[in-house]
């Protein structure tokens, strides 16, 4: 019986032990979500991956995620995904600082990766908008240009998009933990409209479509259902612009109208803007595209 006892006041000591002793550190690689400006999107697609995100979770540590947990898991990190562009001097410091501790930094999205809608302002008077709509502009800190996130720090990986395609979310996040390039395509909308067998819109019917410049990743949404591209993924890694300019003046569009198409999600993107400040400047001398 004394024996007995001594076996068990033996095996409540290492419980006791082993419950006091600090836990394991997490072997896990380290991953934060940052926000910038922007709609959160695309942080809203991380979300819809649902059982991909439970499968990669097992891989990688969630450490800093506002929108999906409250817990905070200071740095450094191993994955950083950033999303929304630069348009603060507190955005600038800030971006600067995630570098720092980041080991790889992915910019997803059209704002992170090309200034998104808000790049509209980079053509446009900041003091005038600001005047108009803030009962007190002074106390705005903004700055007059949107800019991506590549123009002020170095990024290791772009995901295109307006808001990003899940797929091609889980294959960057699959890419890194398996210490790959992530397989995603550079070509244009227009093979993803042949591999649906859709009938081509502009040609078809007319329709001005951004598809043969811009770069696939939706699906071809918007034209398998009748629609032209709208550019949501920017251009492709050889986007014609000048082409394309005279394709759209050639199915009607005006100058003006061309300068609308180019100026969307992605109008910050070189080769968008180029081709919109193309089509403005010949839209103020009233000649050709």
């Amino acid at each position: 019986m004394v024996e007995h006892a001594h076996t068990h006041e033996h095996q409540h000591d290492a419980a006791a032990a082993a419950a006091a002793a600090p836990a394991p550190p997490d072997a896990r690689p380290k991953l934060a979500v940052w926000k910038f400006a922007s709609c959160d999107g695309c942080q809203l697609s991380i979300l819809n991956c649902e059982d991909e995100l439970l499968q990669i979770a097992e891989s990688i540590h969630i450490a800093y995620f506002p929108e999906a947990t409250r817990a905070i898991v200071e740095g450094p990190y191993d994955l950083s995904l950033v999303e929304g562009s630069i348009t603060t001097p507190e955005d600038v410091k800030r971006i600067h600082e995630i570098r720092a501790q980041s080991g790889t930094v992915v910019t997803i999205g059209a704002c992170a990766t090309a200034g998104g809608i808000q790049a509209l302002r980079n053509w446009a008077d900041v003091d005038e908008f600001r005047s108009i709509v803030y009962a007190h502009p002074e106390y705005l800190s903004t700055l007059d240009t949107s800019t991506p996130i590549a123009s002020h720090i170095d990024v290791d990986y772009e995901l295109r998009g307006c808001p990003v395609d899940k797929t091609q979310l889980v294959e960057v996040l699959a890419a890194f933990l398996n210490g790959r390039k992530p397989r995603i395509p550079t070509y244009s909308v227009c093979v993803e409209c042949k591999l649906k067998g859709n009938v081509c819109v502009p040609v078809a019917t007319g329709t001005p479509c951004l598809g043969p410049v811009t770069q696939a990743g939706c699906g071809a949404l918007c034209p398998s259902y009748g629609r032209g591209c709208y550019g949501c993924f920017g251009p492709q890694d050889s986007a014609n612009t000048e082409a394309m300019t005279r394709q759209l003046a050639e199915l009607g569009m005006s100058n003006a109208d061309i300068v609308r198409v180019y100026r969307t999600f992605n109008a910050g993107s070189p080769e968008f803007a180029a081709a919109s400040d193309q089509a403005a400047a010949a839209s103020s001398t009233g000649g050709p595209s």
